[in-house]
């Protein structure tokens, strides 16, 4: 039986007004901002987590038809959800899913909350040509998806993936795609210096100035100067 309508008076009762005109501003929603468009209720965070452990058990259409809602907490919840049932059967299906409806995960934290758990944990081990599809897409956050994804691998320290898809998209143009790519590479850095740096040093000139500042974050003070100046 459908929860559908269960779910969606649950997220009413638990929406504020005010909440929701401070997240449209903070995930720019604005006319030709990267979220125009996104209509949010206003739900703590703390309250979707919560709701997705209520409802994981719901059925692929049901989480179907939030992740197609126009509401952003609709399509958090859904994939909440779907990260539940995705470490609970590991199974392709859910893979497939996601790969399926990437046109409505479309916000940062969207893909940031999903890409590597599910689709990054599937791919260990496993032929990752889709990444390189994701990575030259004309939409944006399939491109941040194919990034983030890489995280997954990165904790296992297997780099190649992640350096091979940040070289494709140090030219790419949204910030969003810059300070993705500068996290990835700075989380290499965190397990291998050296392999970030060998990376760095290759391309720094040529990636942007939010890349570069993400990528060296951590690094000590002279030598993140000496980057930025160009004297490395």
């Amino acid at each position: 039986m459908s929860k559908i309508n269960e779910v969606r008076n649950k997220l009413k009762k638990l929406s504020d007004k005010k909440r929701a005109k401070a997240s449209q501003r903070f995930f720019k929603t604005g006319k030709g901002e990267y979220g125009e468009g996104d209509v949010f209720i206003g739900i703590k965070l703390l309250d979707q987590k919560a709701l997705a452990i209520e409802y994981k058990d719901i059925s692929l259409e049901d989480i179907k038809k939030l992740l197609k809602s126009k509401v952003h907490e609709e399509r958090s919840l859904a994939l909440g959800i779907l990260k539940k049932q995705y470490v609970k059967a590991k199974n392709k299906r859910t893979v497939d899913f996601y790969l399926k409806h990437t046109k409505f995960i479309n916000n940062w934290d969207l893909v940031d909350m999903s890409a590597y758990y599910i689709l990054g944990d599937w791919l260990i081990g496993r032929n990752r040509k889709i990444l390189y599809k994701l990575a030259i897409s004309e939409d944006l956050w399939e491109k941040r998806i194919s990034i983030i994804t890489t995280f997954a691998f990165i904790r296992n320290s297997d780099f190649k993936d992640c350096l091979k898809i940040a070289k494709i998209l140090l030219k790419d143009e949204h910030d969003l795609i810059h300070k993705a790519v500068g996290w990835m590479l700075r989380e290499v850095g965190k397990r291998d210096l050296k392999i970030e740096e060998s990376f760095l040093k290759k391309h720094y000139k040529y990636m942007s100035r939010t890349t570069l500042r993400y990528a060296i974050e951590r690094f000590p003070e002279t030598k993140r100067q000496a980057y930025l100046k160009g004297r490395i």
